[in-house]
């Protein structure tokens, strides 16, 4: 892996818009392509690609582009990060199936590939399996790392099964506190504090 503290910020920044866009380039059926080109897709000048792609190394040739593969490696390898992640999640009502029903993450981080609640029978039209959540450990993908929860009730208990069967990170829409052991990583969505900050920001403006 190159050494970060070599490769300019700016420049690091770019680095996932570019793997962004290189996975969903390969999704699209392109094996090569030329800096030109990527830079109308990611609206970079391709002066700007070619410096950045040259603290990764000789990635490509002239004349010929890059291979969209090799790019995709150096990058995931780069960034550090697993952009296939197999994701599950906990609780679906009415956000947890509108997330089900989403499910497309632009190609960058990975996907929800089954759902668990505690009446999956009352659960209709979702795109991934839907299981009851006792089901849990016979159930989650091998290697699951990360969770989505979107549960009103019993919080902490299903936070504490997660854990116990690999979850290592939660992505959590629930209102109420819960407590994770060391090393295990919560990013809380709190909708109604993101519309008191708007609400604040917009009568600040108006001041």
């Amino acid at each position: 892996m190159t050494n970060t503290k070599l490769v300019p910020k700016a420049t690091l920044q770019r680095y996932p818009v570019y793997l962004k866009a290189l996975r969903k380039l390969r999704n699209e059926g392109v094996e090569r392509i030329m800096s030109k080109e990527l830079a109308q897709y990611v609206q970079i000048e391709s002066t700007t690609i070619r410096r950045d792609f040259s603290f990764l190394g000789n990635l490509g040739k002239q004349g010929y582009g890059y291979s969209v593969d090799k790019l995709i490696d150096v990058f995931s390898e780069q960034l550090g990060v697993n952009f296939d992640e197999k994701i599950i999640l906990v609780g679906c009502g009415n956000l947890g199936k509108a997330l089900l029903n989403y499910n497309k993450w632009n190609h960058v981080v990975g996907e929800i590939v089954c759902a668990f609640d505690i009446a999956p029978e009352n659960i209709h039209e979702t795109s991934v399996p839907v299981y009851h959540l006792n089901e849990l450990a016979e159930r989650i993908p091998e290697g699951c790392r990360i969770a989505i929860l979107c549960i009103s009730r019993d919080e902490q208990e299903t936070v504490d099964l997660l854990i116990s069967n690999g979850i290592r990170g939660i992505v959590s829409f629930s209102s109420e506190h819960f407590s994770v052991p060391e090393g295990i990583y919560v990013k809380s969505v709190d909708v109604v504090s993101s519309i008191q900050e708007l609400v604040f920001e917009t009568n600040a403006i108006k001041k």
